[in-house]
């Protein structure tokens, strides 16, 4: 085990919390994550109910953002109970966990840049949307979302397996990323995966947004809406891309204020893994009038009007 896991993991023993502060922060993470999911939950429901939807590139990329969101949700709701109720759990429990997280995280500001970009298709280019953005195409692009994220999660259970002894996942362990996989070779791997990310991300962002802001100027109010739609896009990549200064930051947090380490994961944890997460409903369930349309009878649990399902 590297010696940054090392020390993570003993701050983390050292300094546990108390049994109130404990119950407090378990019902706040699963009153906000499970109301979260109850929002996306609705909001795939409303998407599958409706045939409308389906043959839209924009809503199948939102269905899948969506989808990714509530796993993601799922997983870290799962870890942070289980990090207060079990606390240490085997090594085999915890990668798969772990995994899934790698994944989901890396999956959503790809996501959310190939919705910037079929955006910018929709503005700049009308007459084409529909010749470009085709649902196969959209399908074979979420394909190769999930490939670039599976072989970016995947080595580093490989690369572990290889360098660890035989009994390396029987051990029990804090359920962190750097401690199930404590291999410096991995943490210079994510690093070098974020950059990359940070960098081709925020290049579509900022281009999708600049062509649409000088479209947005002389056009029509689709354009400015389309404008407005980027920028929320640009919000939620800035909160979901906090994730890669987390090391960086939980690190200074340690030698800052080693005897509220808990409470600055804590905060972490809300603001990176939480909070990103209730951007979405907002963008498409509360802006977005089609979607709106439907999605309201379901979130106050009514049925749809006569001749709107399919």
């Amino acid at each position: 085990m590297s010696e940054a896991a090392l020390v993570n993991a003993s701050v983390v023993v050292q300094y546990r919390d108390s049994l109130g502060k404990a119950v407090v922060k378990n019902v706040i993470v699963m009153a906000i994550g499970l109301t979260i999911n109850y929002i996306n939950v609705s909001l795939m429901y409303t998407f599958c109910r409706h045939q409308i939807f389906y043959s839209n590139p924009r809503y199948i990329l939102f269905f899948t953002l969506v989808l990714n969101d509530m796993i993601q949700m799922s997983v870290g709701i799962t870890l942070f109970v289980i990090s207060y109720v079990l606390y240490r759990i085997t090594v085999l429990s915890c990668a798969p966990f772990i995994l899934m997280a790698i994944i989901t995280t890396e999956n959503t500001p790809l996501i959310l840049a190939c919705m910037a970009g079929e955006c910018y298709v929709a503005v700049r280019m009308p007459l084409h949307h529909a010749r470009i953005c085709t649902v196969p195409r959209t399908l074979l692009l979420i394909a190769a979302i999930l490939t670039a994220s599976f072989i970016s999660a995947f080595p580093d259970l490989f690369v572990t397996l290889a360098i660890e002894p035989a009994d390396y996942f029987s051990r029990k362990i804090f359920c962190l990323r750097e401690t199930a996989f404590p291999s410096p070779l991995l943490i210079q791997k994510r690093d070098i995966t974020y950059i990359v990310y940070l960098v081709l991300v925020w290049s579509v962002i900022f281009f999708t947004y600049f062509q649409i802001l000088f479209t947005a100027q002389t056009a029509s109010k689709d354009a400015k809406k389309a404008r407005k739609t980027i920028v929320l896009h640009g919000v939620q990549v800035l909160l979901c891309m906090t994730t890669y200064a987390v090391p960086l930051v939980k690190d200074a947090l340690l030698r800052a204020f080693p005897e509220s380490y808990s409470d600055s994961l804590f905060a972490c944890y809300v603001i990176v893994q939480v909070w990103p997460r209730s951007v979405s409903p907002i963008i498409y369930g509360v802006r977005d009038k089609c979607f709106r349309k439907y999605l309201k009878h379901y979130l106050v649990c009514r049925t749809a009007p006569h001749g709107d399902m399919s």
